[in-house]
């Protein structure tokens, strides 16, 4: 399996990416996570990729061979669509973030960019995931949704997860990232159909 989170500095995917490390290893897999790519400090892009399975060689997940991106700001996932295999599945927050370009005035952000997206031969899936945080008591539990919504299409028993979840955050903070994954895990169940173009 490999997934590639995409998010903005200060969202939290290192935490999400250790949360599908720990699941991984708990699942007798072999497992890479790579390093940070890009700005990681508050609002530069950020990307890391996490590979798993029964002997793994390489951290690095090429072009076209990603099973799965996970991305918590819809154009951070649309820059990495070219990283997904042939039938693949993108997951992202519907949270838009302008990048420092925007925010300049030098560049615009697409507002045509949801459509782009959906006219790509992909699985695609929007979760309002910063209103499912709020929901769960924290909005800096994005990552935790969203890692509840990747779990729902997987066929691993959501215990290896939320062990997972239990080894990576602190335990003072246990309980409301479960509730955050629980939460993701569920509203994207309850509109899943053939997987295309799903928006919750």
């Amino acid at each position: 399996m490999n997934i590639l989170l995409a998010a903005v500095g200060g969202q939290g995917a290192v935490l999400a990416s250790r949360i599908l490390g720990k699941m991984a290893q708990n699942s007798g897999l072999d497992v890479k996570v790579s390093e940070v790519h890009g700005m990681s400090q508050r609002g530069g892009s950020v990307v890391t990729y996490v590979r798993f399975g029964e002997k793994i060689h390489s951290p690095i997940i090429e072009k076209g061979t990603a099973d799965i991106i996970l991305a918590f700001e819809m154009l951070e996932g649309a820059r990495y669509v070219e990283w997904l295999k042939p039938g693949g599945t993108l997951i992202t927050s519907s949270q838009r973030i302008d990048p420092m370009p925007v925010i300049t005035g030098t560049a615009e952000y697409p507002e045509d960019l949801e459509e782009r997206i959906q006219a790509l031969p992909i699985h695609y899936k929007v979760i309002d995931a910063l209103t499912y945080a709020r929901e769960a008591g924290n909005p800096k539990t994005i990552n935790v949704v969203l890692i509840g919504a990747l779990a729902s299409t997987t066929d691993i028993e959501e215990e290896k997860w939320h062990t997972a979840i239990k080894e990576s955050v602190p335990d003072k903070l246990a309980d409301i990232n479960l509730k955050a994954f629980k939460i993701g895990f569920e509203m994207s169940q309850l509109t899943k159909s053939n997987g295309e173009n799903d928006e919750i």
